[in-house]
């Protein structure tokens, strides 16, 4: 029961927790947090829309969030369909509409924005697809994803289609799934250097696309990475990732945050809960590795926002107290994702961060 659960701060390792702000946006609300490390909200944004399906921080302040139109094509979970950029006061200061964006988003060093959409493979192609759920597909079709690289007057400066990249023999639709989407991705993040990291979900796969060639300049795919979400990259070259746990083989299901190396495709550094089950979201959820060392994990489904060490500490944690209704899970706490931001953030400086409730 809901009211059984002790909700708001349970953790506070001042000694160990990295001192900052954690931004999430809960599902069901229109409403985008900042909190502090007593779990007191800072500031909020109204972005007048629940989200498609998060926001963050950029350095100049403001929020770039997705909000959730309700206009998508397709019935697949994740539908956004506008993405906004938010001042400190909640003015719209840009934003950029395509009924087909969903899940993720991310502004690049050149200032242009990395976006998500929906992909309807091409109908030759579609029986080629392997894997799924037999008899599934919508309305016969299979869909992927694209990504485009949209300017600041909305004009697409670069794209790519999943299809176009994948290989049908190889990259198999996990049987579990329905055919009707190929890869769903969850991940669009532009990296330094102009490539783009993504996340199939559906086939277990995370990858970076070399944005030159349009070919996969990396791929990992692994079972054990469970639908994941969320990877990132780490200053050390290495790949931080959310494995939501599907396909986990013990007696629990349960959820891990990996550390691979791509060098190598070693997994590195993992933190699961023991008991096994005392950690677990099937869906949605991330992870972020903290200037400290300590990574700030998200149990999406859970509405959970916790801290560990390396050597598998909690040292902070945050059960998000604002539940809502949301369309297709009903009374949740649930949150995409979160992020923490450190006191000297450059969006952070000269802002009031008073206390509200």
């Amino acid at each position: 029961m809901d009211s059984e659960r002790i909700l708001g701060i349970t953790t506070h390792d001042a000694s160990k927790a990295f001192d900052g702000y954690t931004l999430f946006s809960p599902y069901g609300r229109t409403q985008t947090y900042l909190v502090n490390m007593d779990g007191v909200v800072v500031h909020e944004w109204e972005t007048g829309y629940q989200p498609g399906n998060w926001g963050y921080l950029l350095e100049n302040g403001n929020l770039l969030y997705a909000g959730n139109t309700g206009k998508a094509p397709v019935p697949f979970a994740g539908g956004g369909g506008l993405l906004m950029e938010l001042d400190w006061h909640g003015n719209v200061v840009w934003e950029y509409k395509d009924i087909n964006l969903h899940h993720d988003f991310s502004r690049a060093v050149n200032g242009n924005t990395m976006v998500l959409g929906w992909d309807p493979v091409p109908e030759a192609m579609t029986a080629s697809v392997q894997g799924g759920v037999a008899g599934t597909e919508l309305n016969g079709r299979i869909y992927a994803d694209f990504i485009h690289e949209i300017t600041p007057a909305g004009e697409v400066a670069w794209e790519w289609h999943a299809h176009e990249a994948l290989d049908v023999e190889e990259d198999i639709l996990c049987p579990l799934e329905d055919r009707h989407e190929w890869t769903h991705a969850n991940t669009c993040t532009a990296l330094p250097n102009g490539n783009v990291l993504t996340s199939f979900r559906h086939l277990n796969t995370i990858a970076i696309v070399d944005r030159v060639t349009g070919r996969f300049a990396w791929k990992l795919r692994d079972i054990r990475l469970g639908h994941q979400h969320d990877p990132s990259l780490l200053a050390n070259g290495n790949i931080l990732v959310f494995a939501n746990g599907y396909h986990d083989h013990g007696a629990h299901p349960s959820s891990k945050v990996i550390e691979i190396d791509p060098r190598t495709n070693a997994f590195v550094w993992e933190y699961r809960s023991k008991p096994a089950w005392a950690f677990f979201s099937h869906f949605i959820s991330s992870a972020q590795r903290l200037p400290n060392g300590n990574t700030l994990i998200c149990e999406g489904s859970t509405g959970r926002i916790f801290e560990v060490t390396m050597d598998q500490e909690i040292v902070w944690e945050f059960v998000n107290p604002l539940f809502a209704t949301h369309p297709r899970h009903g009374w949740v706490n649930c949150c995409f994702r979160a992020r923490r931001y450190a006191p000297d953030f450059p969006g952070l400086a000269g802002r009031d961060l008073t206390p509200q409730r």
